[in-house]
């Protein structure tokens, strides 16, 4: 009896001491609160980018009303996520590269839950608007509402945005949309541009072009710039055979896949304009040339002259079409009567990443801001590239891209770029450089090169302002392949007000949809805005674009099967049922082992301990 009321009192000790250092922990908790975040994305804490941006890249007081309804489980754990974000906003700080510490944040945020009819009233004359919100239960036979308010007001000296309604089933990319809506009205106060010209006049590949199937609501890169991102302003420029100079207060140039010849006037103009330093250029084209609407998908490779331009900065574009055998684009579909069948179409290769790859063997760089922290990026119709050191020796050359090993070239005139296409690969294969940078100080690409035609550019770009260049040889890396080739030719629009909608491919289409859902729209978008922050140098936003991207769910370490020459259609369908029948087993094992092995080892660790037990209450019996 001794022993068990010592036993009893020591356990009333032992509980009363966890309690009270629970109790205590909770306490220090609330007071230093600190989150550690080992995510790649830095998913549950403020990106660097963010910080910088509060902390350092504005010169004014930032408010931001946050207009909330409690009442819903669902929006109050919404509630509470945006409130810790904005938390952080507000204390955000972080260590310069000098070691010296940031200045404090200049966000400020007040949490407004509008009840009287005056405070009502207040919201609306702010621009916010009173949804009705709805929740439902887990099994799904209840159903809860109410109307009130889930939105944001952003004042900063004498410019307001207003996010009028954000729903609350859905916090994914909210850091991304604040911290560009900062940016967004911080640039209208301050009267801050950032230009870019897009050279046109030569039936090229436009941002303005839908990215959509013609049986779903179109949608383009243009309209969502326009609609999210407005302070990125960009300047159609038509060059008129060199006649036009392009404006010194523009951050860069963008090329994409032109559908005529570039003379030499108009690449001396592009040249002299990256010569004045600080200037950037992309060039997103490859020599294979597909046009609109046409649902075979003919090919023919042309340069279209900007082999003269980029042959002086040190990158060769093969007038050929690379064409990966192991990084094939592939989906599964029915036909009308329920058939499966397989698309294959290895001229547009889906680009993975890859851990278990070396540095110079990786098919992408997914730290380069136009691919940052992607888990894969497609590259439609590329061309290989061949780099040349020697004509640049004061610039850095970095490969961002490549093919895999089993990629073969074609260099014939004409061909066909269809999934229908009775693919054949060929010898020689190997892995194919298709995507490089180019910074420094670079010479002029025409330098020495006789006549100048009246531009007199600089022989060089200034020591102590560099200029770059992106060459991504995809020739629709801007585009969706099968939406361009499969949608009807644009009517006029009298003829639209007749006619109406217009029908397109419909094989064409569905595979334009499937295109997108596999996130390749937002991967689009993503991928064009870390485009433009790198050619204007800026680093603050770069950090911020991975936070659109979705969070992926549990991987597997198993790789997708790659098929071998020779192989069939037949043969990779057979592949890739086999890949997910191996995928889903390893699924079933892993959910036992996460189901059983807890419970075993707690039921493991209590034999153990009274196993102990018993053996100590024989030994004190003797």
């Amino acid at each position: 009896m001794e022993r068990r009321t010592k036993a009893a009192t020591i356990t009333w000790v032992y509980l009363v001491l966890v309690t009270g250092i629970l109790v205590l922990a909770n306490v220090i908790s609330g007071l230093y609160y600190k989150r550690f975040d080992v995510t790649d994305t830095e998913r549950f804490t403020l990106s660097t980018g963010s910080k910088r941006l509060v902390c350092e890249g504005l010169n004014k007081e930032l408010n931001v009303d946050f207009y909330v309804t409690r009442g819903l489980p669902q929006t109050d754990l919404f509630i509470e996520d945006v409130t810790n974000l904005f938390n952080e906003y507000a204390n955000a700080s972080y260590k310069k590269e000098d070691g010296t510490q940031s200045p404090p944040s200049k966000f400020k945020f007040t949490i407004i839950e509008p009840k009287t009819e005056d405070e009502k009233k207040a919201a609306k004359d702010e621009g916010l608007q009173e949804q009705m919100l709805q929740e439902s239960s887990e099994s799904g036979d209840q159903q809860t509402s109410a109307d009130g308010y889930l939105g944001f007001v952003l004042k900063y000296g004498n410019e307001k945005e207003v996010i009028g309604f954000w729903p609350p089933n859905n916090t994914q990319g909210i850091e991304f949309f604040i911290s560009n809506k900062i940016r967004e009205v911080r640039d209208r106060d301050e009267g801050r541009k950032s230009r870019y010209a897009i050279i046109t006049a030569k039936d090229e590949i436009k941002i303005s072009d839908s990215l959509v199937p013609a049986h779903l609501r179109p949608g383009s890169l243009k309209a969502v710039f326009g609609q999210f991102f407005p302070f990125y302003e960009f300047e159609e420029v038509d060059l008129k055979d060199g006649e036009t100079q392009l404006d010194a207060g523009l951050i860069g140039v963008i090329i994409t896949q032109p559908q005529k010849d570039y003379s030499e006037k108009e690449l001396r103009r592009i040249d002299e304009f990256l010569m004045l330093g600080n200037k950037a250029l992309v060039v997103m084209a490859s020599a294979v040339n597909l046009e609109a609407s046409d649902k075979e998908m003919k090919a023919t490779l042309n340069t279209r002259g900007l082999e003269k331009l980029l042959n002086g900065y040190g990158v060769e574009m093969k007038r050929e079409a690379a064409i990966d055998f192991g990084s094939t684009f592939q989906i599964t579909g029915r036909t009308s009567m329920g058939k499966e069948i397989t698309f294959i179409n290895p001229a547009i290769p889906i680009l993975e990443k890859d851990a278990s790859l070396d540095k110079e063997e990786e098919l992408f760089d997914d730290s380069f801001p136009t691919f940052f922290r992607m888990p894969q990026i497609p590259f439609p119709f590329p061309s290989p590239l061949v780099i040349h050191k020697e004509k640049q020796p004061n610039a850095e050359f970095q490969v961002i891209a490549r093919t895999s090993p089993r990629t073969s070239v074609i260099t014939a005139d004409t061909t066909t770029m269809s999934h229908k296409t009775a693919w054949q690969e060929t010898d020689p294969q190997e892995q194919k450089t298709i995507g490089v940078t180019v910074m420094g100080q670079l010479k002029s690409a025409f330098a020495g090169g006789g006549d100048d035609m009246g531009i007199k550019a600089n022989a060089e770009t200034p020591k102590d302002a560099p200029s770059r260049l992106l060459v991504l040889s995809s020739s629709q890396f801007l585009a969706n392949p099968f939406a361009r080739s499969g949608n009807p030719p644009p009517l006029p629009p009298q003829m639209q007000m007749i006619a109406g909608p217009q029908p397109g491919d419909r094989e064409l289409g569905m595979m334009g949809e499937i295109y997108l859902q596999n996130n390749f729209f937002i991967t689009l978008v993503t991928s064009f805005k870390g485009t433009l922050d790198w050619m204007a140098n800026d680093p603050d936003l770069l950090a911020v674009n991975a936070k659109l991207l979705q969070e992926p769910a549990l991987t597997y370490s198993m790789k997708k099967p790659r098929g071998v020459k020779g192989d069939t259609e037949e043969d990779m369908k057979k592949k890739w049922e086999a890949h997910k029948q191996e995928k889903k087993d390893l699924q079933t094992r892993v959910s036992w082992w996460l189901g059983v092995l807890p419970a075993a080892l707690v039921a493991a660790f209590g034999i153990v301990r009274w196993r102990l037990r018993e053996a100590r209450r024989d030994k004190a019996i003797v």
